[in-house]
């Protein structure tokens, strides 16, 4: 579900263009950012992208020609893949598994009576992502000479730990999850002229950049406060507190400080007071501010971009258009090529 600070946050946040990311190294949630293609790369009917063997491939469509715009405009992307889940998010997992059987057949029931409108709606809460469909996005990302990070536990966790150590400039997710790790710099939106629905006019997303450290000392609180705040709304790892939105809890943390202070003074929201387990909340506390992260991976570098193997997995086992294809491995070969141009005139001038 991701943490809804959305309102607060716009008090800080603006807007940038790929051009304030000229040359900047960019970790990318692999798993947040691959949801958003099986949920937005649909037809008309609602349903995903697939091949003639009826596999799903919006994920790769998406990565592919996203990868290539980040590239040619001279961003750095590396993608991180979530690991091994905390126990504490299985019930959130649980829910969303309860959330797309009910989408399922509300997108069916729609796409009988041919309201392919709403057939679509329902359709983008359907999305599925198996082990297969993983494995094959790393294929296509490294074929493509662009890194890849495994990361232990969770992916924002291991971005943020990338920014701190200077291995990326800045974190790209739409959850706002990644403050709460610690990432200091949050893209959201990350992408060239991306585009939603809002009451039937399709409206153009910017970029949207947040700082971590001017966003808390707007808020005149620190981050273990603001992953407390977390707690009450709700998070991943905990279903919040009822009736606690993001202004209500930022009102009670400013007041009492913390949590347990909340709980010591009993304080009620409405008519009921505020009741949670202080050492469950610690446990949460402790996913965000101590999280499990790999320290020990390999710098991330590019690498030697492999056309054949991109053909191979798009045009013959995925059915791709081999002319849209060819067309999206030109634009990869110009850039290529300018690199080796880029790598001899330094040779030559210091020669």
């Amino acid at each position: 579900m991701g943490l809804k600070i959305n309102e607060l946050v716009n008090e800080v946040k603006r807007t940038i263009t790929f051009d304030n990311l000229f040359k900047k190294v960019i970790s990318i949630d692999a798993f947040n950012t691959i949801y958003q293609f099986l949920a937005i790369i649909r037809q008309r009917d609602g349903t995903p992208l697939k091949d003639y063997q009826g596999n799903i491939t919006s994920h790769l469509s998406g990565l592919f020609y996203r990868s290539i715009n980040f590239l040619e405009h001279n961003i750095k992307p590396i993608y991180v893949f979530d690991g091994i889940s905390s126990d504490l998010k299985l019930e959130t997992i649980r829910e969303r598994k309860k959330i797309k059987v009910e989408a399922q057949k509300k997108m069916i029931e729609a796409q009988d009576a041919e309201d392919f409108k709403e057939a679509k709606k329902f359709a983008q809460l359907t999305s599925k992502l198996d082990a297969d469909m993983i494995e094959e996005s790393k294929k296509l990302i490294e074929s493509m000479g662009i890194p890849i990070i495994q990361a232990s536990s969770e992916g924002e966790a291991q971005s943020a730990y990338m920014v701190e150590v200077g291995d990326a400039w800045a974190c790209a997710s739409q959850d706002y999850d990644t403050l709460l790790f610690g990432g200091d710099r949050l893209l959201r939106n990350f992408a060239i002229n991306r585009t939603k629905k809002v009451r039937d006019t399709t409206v153009t997303l910017d970029i949207e950049y947040v700082s971590l450290s001017k966003f808390l000392k707007k808020l005149e609180i620190n981050r273990e406060q603001l992953v407390e705040m977390g707690i009450l709304i709700g998070t991943d790892f905990f279903p919040g507190i009822k009736g606690i939105g993001q202004k209500t809890a930022l009102e009670l943390i400013k007041k009492f400080g913390s949590i347990e202070n909340i709980l010591k003074n009993k304080v009620k929201v409405g008519t009921k007071e505020i009741n949670l387990d202080l050492k469950l909340a610690e446990q949460v506390k402790k996913i965000f501010l101590f999280p499990d992260v790999k320290k020990d991976y390999n710098a991330p570098k590019s690498k030697k971009i492999n056309y054949e193997r991109i053909e191979e997995l798009l045009i013959e086992q995925h059915n791709f258009s081999r002319q849209r294809v060819q067309n999206a491995l030109d634009r990869l070969r110009k850039l290529d090529s300018s690199k080796v141009q880029v790598s001899l005139d330094d040779f030559l001038k210091s020669s």
